[in-house]
């Protein structure tokens, strides 16, 4: 440990973590950013980025995560690259809070939320080696790469029509496999994809295998019918795995308010957490749009709600020992500066 407090530290890293980097660091706020040891978020998992503002030609997600990170370093944000283990929040506006990485100790004014989602697996064979390569978990992000040829979509949910119904602007066929016949999703979404003339249904399938064609990209999946055990080959180009994200909040989940899913609640339009000095940005978050440029937005947010906070609240002297953190929040439960 050190006896340097900083203003600002921001846990996790990708569009909102080092957008909030950036925008602390041009506020002269000096950020420490402890972005994992996988840094760039989700993006550093993704090929061609094509609806990214300012990229009319496209850009690879890991080149784009390089760039972000270096303009919030120009400007002097600071980097980690290593796991924050464990966070001990104060509930004291003005108060500090500690970010510990194994047994180092990191003591901050502030501290943004920003450690992301990640996609919920099938974890059958194939899945990874094909990530990329026709397995893509986000329709809105790649389905123009799959334009008049056949996909699939793998799901039941109200996330799986959405991604089916954006999808069939754009494929030959898209079918929706799904291990029941009776389906998640509401009424309404049900019936829009079930009215349009390129999706269809299998049911009751699960996949067990992605398999590559001959130019070592997705050619086919091995489907089996739940009820008959009988496997069957189904060709296509494109695979989207819609059965939902993680929110990587366990390490804050029983100090920061969070849904029954696991994302972090926010007060209002704000990122500000139940914690006083606490902020959550991007995709731990958001369980709705979970986009590149909505992450950035919020983690722009956070750094002003953080720079804001730090203006209009007195310090509070830094005790020797830290308080024990509170016991989990049943409910929302803000602490405003000032209140």
């Amino acid at each position: 440990m050190t006896d340097r407090i900083e203003n600002m530290i921001i846990v996790g890293s990708g569009p909102a973590g080092y957008t909030a980097a950036l925008y602390a660091a041009r506020a002269n706020l000096e950020p420490l950013v402890i972005e994992g040891f996988l840094w760039g978020g989700l993006l550093q998992q993704t090929t061609d980025v094509e609806n990214y503002p300012g990229y009319p030609d496209g850009v690879m997600g890991p080149e784009m995560m390089q760039q972000f990170r270096g303009q919030a370093e120009r400007f002097g944000a600071r980097f980690l690259t290593d796991q924050a283990t464990r966070l001990e929040l104060t509930n004291e506006p003005g108060g500090v809070h500690r970010v510990y990485v194994g047994d180092e100790e990191h003591r901050a004014r502030t501290v943004v939320l920003a450690m992301g989602a990640e996609h919920r697996k099938l974890g059958i064979p194939g899945e990874d080696e094909l990530g990329g390569r026709g397995v893509s978990y986000c329709a809105t992000c790649d389905a123009a790469f799959f334009k008049d040829r056949e996909t699939i979509i793998v799901g039941g949910g109200d996330s799986a029509m959405e991604e089916a119904i954006f999808l069939a602007k754009f494929a030959s066929k898209v079918t929706i496999v799904h291990r029941r016949d009776e389906f998640r999703a509401s009424k309404i979404m049900l019936d829009r994809a079930r009215d349009l003339d390129n999706v269809e249904f299998l049911t009751p399938y699960v996949v067990d295998e992605f398999v590559a064609g001959e130019d070592g990209a997705l050619g086919h999946a091995v489907v089996r019918n739940t009820e008959s055990e009988e496997s069957r080959e189904l060709p296509m180009a494109g695979a989207f795995i819609a059965i939902g994200h993680d929110p990587q909040s366990e390490i804050v989940a029983e100090q920061v308010a969070t849904d029954g899913e696991g994302y972090v609640l926010t007060d209002g339009k704000s990122t500000l957490t139940n914690r006083p000095g606490v902020f959550a940005a991007g995709d731990v978050v958001d369980h709705t749009y979970r986009q590149a440029v909505t992450a950035a937005g919020t983690g722009c947010q956070a750094a002003l709600d953080a720079e804001w906070y730090l203006r209009d609240t007195p310090e509070v002297p830094v005790p020797e020992a830290m308080p024990a953190a509170s016991p989990p929040v049943a409910q929302w439960a803000p602490s405003k500066p000032g209140s």
